[in-house]
C-alpha cells in the first residue's frame, strides 16, 4: 500500500508540514510506504491555461515528477491549515494541476490543522469543490488537529489530548488503507479507463 501525503501550507516551516511528517511515520509503522509533497518546500507551478497545451516549456520539467509520484499512490492524505477560514491557494492550485487522472477513484483523508479550536472550514471547502474534476473519493471520516503546536511533537504523547489525537489518526489511516484496497479494482475497470466524461457535472 502506497499513500501520498500532501502538506498544503506554503510556509517552509509549518505546523502542517510537521503533521504531514508525523503521518508519514505512522503510515510506515502500519507497514505502508509513502510519498510526501510539502508545498512549503517543493515549488510547483501555478496553473495557467497553457498547462493543457502539450510541449509547452516549463510544465513538464516542474510538474512531471510530482504527477508521477501522485499517480503511483493508492490513496491520499490531504493536510490543510485554515488560513482566514480557507484552504491555502497553493493547495487549491495542486488540485487544478491534477487533471490527468492522478487522483481519480482513489480514497482521500482530509486532515485539518489549526492552532486553536476551529479548523472545520477547509474540510467543508475541500469536500465541496476539490473532488469534482479530480474524481478523488473522500472518506466519510476526517480529522482536525486542534491546538497543533501542543500535539504530535515527539514519539510519545505529552497529554490526553495528544494521545487521543494520535489514536484518532491511527484509526483514520487504517480506514484509509481499507478504502484504498477496496477501490483498487474499481480503478482498473474498463468503463473508467474509457470514460468519455473527464469532468464532473
Amino acid at each position: 500500500m502506497h499513500i501520498a501525503v500532501v502538506s498544503g501550507s506554503h510556509r517552509p516551516k509549518s505546523e502542517s508540514g510537521k503533521v504531514a511528517r508525523f503521518v508519514v511515520e505512522r503510515l510506515r509503522s502500519h507497514g505502508m510506504s509513502s510519498y510526501l509533497l510539502d508545498l512549503g518546500r517543493t515549488e510547483i507551478p501555478v496553473w495557467q491555461e497553457d498547462f493543457w497545451a502539450k510541449g509547452v516549456d516549463g510544465w513538464d520539467a516542474t510538474w512531471k515528477d510530482v504527477s508521477g509520484h501522485i499517480q503511483k499512490a493508492d490513496g491520499l492524505v490531504i493536510v490543510s491549515p485554515e488560513w482566514s477560514g480557507m484552504v491555502p491557494p497553493l493547495l487549491k492550485n495542486f488540485f487544478l494541476l491534477c487533471s490527468n487522472g492522478e487522483l481519480s477513484h482513489k480514497p482521500g483523508l482530509i486532515v485539518g490543522v489549526t492552532s486553536g479550536r476551529s479548523g472545520s472550514y477547509p474540510v467543508a471547502e475541500l469536500r465541496m469543490s476539490s473532488y469534482k474534476n479530480t474524481k478523488l473519493c473522500y472518506l466519510p471520516e476526517h480529522l482536525i488537529i486542534r491546538n497543533v503546536e501542543h500535539v504530535l511533537n515527539g514519539p510519545e504523547a505529552s497529554s490526553n489530548e495528544d494521545s487521543e489525537t494520535r489514536n484518532r489518526l491511527d484509526y483514520s489511516l487504517e480506514l484509509l488503507s481499507l478504502y484504498a484496497r477496496a477501490l483498487g479494482p474499481i480503478r482498473h475497470e474498463a468503463v473508467i479507463a474509457r470514460s468519455p466524461y473527464p469532468f464532473g457535472m
